[in-house]
């Protein structure tokens, strides 16, 4: 059996990158999905990287089914809570139930000095990857404890929600709370057997990082940095001798705190960092 044989897993942000990994991983494992991705471009982002697509969308499901797992995946906005909570009931009523929530929809704004953050591209990010985590587990809440099973919930924070990161402060600031979610969450589920942790990614090899404006943030005196250029400046970011780790990196904590090998783990921060928060 898998480690996650028999359970359904509600992830959200889930058209690609880690969100698509997440899903794929348990589905090996013996789950099924719920997914859910905005699957379109957000106003004022593209100035960093390409939104996801409902073709994206459209892979992971094929990707999830190509394992012989379920997955009902709807298009769907974490900002908009009745539209996110619909997306999930769906899921629920055609899957039968909800065992692991990851919310790990985000997204990444950078490379303005604080003062210089506009007040829209300030409150997307905030109403995204704060919010959005919150309307997550706010919708999946009543289903966990309704079925009296337990549960664990999964939230996608950062290494910049451990530290802090110059230049990026809409985002620190959002995965700082997202720990603040988590914790509060940890010792209001826990009598329902519902365990809530974080996971604190570094760089990841996904769109979002894999691209010549997040190259510039860290060469800004570089006209047109390459991936190559970049490497070497995030593999002196970590301890370890790696630039960025792979989405299947985070996929593998996340299956570790779904699975029952973490059954008493709980309110615990979780860093999958190379090293980065230690230098």
């Amino acid at each position: 059996m898998g480690r996650v044989e028999g359970k359904v897993a509600f992830i959200t942000g889930a058209a690609r990158g880690q969100g698509r990994s997440h899903a794929i991983r348990l589905a090996q494992e013996g789950a099924d999905i719920i997914a859910v991705d905005i699957a379109e471009s957000l106003p004022g982002m593209d100035r960093y990287y390409r939104g996801a697509t409902e073709d994206d969308l459209a892979e992971t499901v094929r990707q999830v089914e190509a394992l012989d797992r379920r997955i009902v995946a709807s298009k769907a906005d974490v900002r908009d809570f009745d539209e996110l909570k619909t997306a999930l009931d769906r899921g629920v009523a055609e899957l039968g139930h909800v065992d692991i929530v990851s919310a790990n929809a985000g997204v990444f704004a950078f490379g303005d000095r604080t003062e210089d953050v506009t007040d829209q591209e300030w409150q997307l990010v905030i109403d995204i990857n704060q919010t959005g985590v919150w309307h997550t587990a706010k919708a999946a809440i009543p289903h966990l404890i309704e079925q009296g099973t337990g549960g664990s919930m999964i939230l996608t924070s950062s290494t910049a929600g451990l530290k802090g990161t110059p230049n990026v402060a809409a985002y620190t600031a959002s995965k700082h709370a997202v720990v603040g979610i988590m914790r509060t969450l940890a010792l209001e589920l826990a009598p329902h057997s519902i365990r809530v942790n974080t996971v604190h990614p570094t760089g990841v090899a996904t769109d979002m990082i894999l691209n010549e404006a997040t190259f510039r943030l860290f060469l800004p005196d570089v006209e047109h940095p390459t991936r190559e250029q970049a490497a070497a400046v995030f593999e002196s970011t970590n301890a370890l001798p790696v630039p960025w780790v792979e989405p299947v990196d985070i996929s593998n904590a996340v299956l570790f705190l779904a699975s029952d090998e973490a059954r008493y783990v709980t309110g615990t921060e979780l860093k999958i960092d190379a090293g980065y928060t230690i230098k």
